[in-house]
């Protein structure tokens, strides 16, 4: 099977605008995603798609592939289509352009679950290490069932519990979910075909709206550090982690 991976990278981002090229000790942001995603075997290709030139020269500058994609692109799951149209594959796996920390092990877990045949699409989560995670809204939950199918995903602590916080060391009821989906053809295209769902509108999630639809998302538990850098905090954090690297 062939396997293209896509990081849809965008320049105007709401609460760090030009994030993608955010330097991180001599590299931009949108480097390290890369370099993360060719590190991993489980793919063929990386290509970035963005809509900005800044960011697609900073990725030709250090020598990665990149798809110029319109403006006007809602979703990042709708620029992983755009560049399914011109590039064939068996499956597409959408990598965030804001995980810097992207571990090449979950990236070849996620292309197995849809790989196997298991899952027409399937996405990653990592343990909840922090109780303030519960609470913070740019830390998005989710719930999963025995069989590796995803319940749920929220911005806020779910499920709810009548019980005590969880004791040092005890896991938390949900996950932290990390910012990677894979996908058929045909399910990403049905995917794009999709209207926005009353559920995604909701909690600004997209991946409702397969949920919505009845498509079966299939989840794995990875143990790696993930943050997703949406805030100027978070970029300290993720330099802080990898200073030295």
């Amino acid at each position: 099977m062939k396997v293209l991976a896509v990081i849809p990278a965008r320049y105007a981002a709401t609460r760090l605008p030009g994030k993608p090229l955010a330097d991180i000790h001599g590299k931009p942001m949108i480097q390290w995603v890369y370099e993360r995603a060719k590190a991993s075997t489980a793919l063929d290709r990386v290509i970035v798609a963005t809509d900005d030139e800044r960011i697609a020269n900073a990725v030709r500058g250090f020598g990665g592939e990149v798809m110029m994609t319109a403006a006007d692109i809602p979703s990042g799951t709708d620029r992983v289509a755009a560049v399914a149209e011109k590039f064939e594959a068996d499956v597409y796996v959408n990598i965030q352009g804001d995980e810097p920390l992207m571990d090449p092990l979950a990236i070849a877990e996620v292309v197995r679950l849809v790989t196997s045949g298991r899952f027409k699409m399937a996405t990653m989560m990592t343990p909840i290490r922090d109780a303030s995670d519960l609470t913070n809204p740019a830390v998005v939950k989710v719930v999963s069932d025995s069989k590796d199918r995803s319940i749920y995903f929220s911005r806020h602590p779910i499920p709810y519990s009548r019980s005590p916080a969880p004791q040092s060391g005890e896991p938390f009821a949900c996950r932290r979910h990390v910012g990677i989906y894979a996908y058929t053809r045909e399910c990403l295209f049905r995917i794009r075909s999709l209207s926005a769902s009353p559920l995604e509108k909701a909690e600004v999630l997209e991946q409702l709206r397969a949920l919505e639809d009845g498509i079966a998302i299939g989840i794995k538990e990875i143990n790696f550090l993930s943050i997703g850098v949406d805030t100027p905090d978070e970029l300290e954090k993720v330099r802080a982690i990898l200073k030295g690297a």
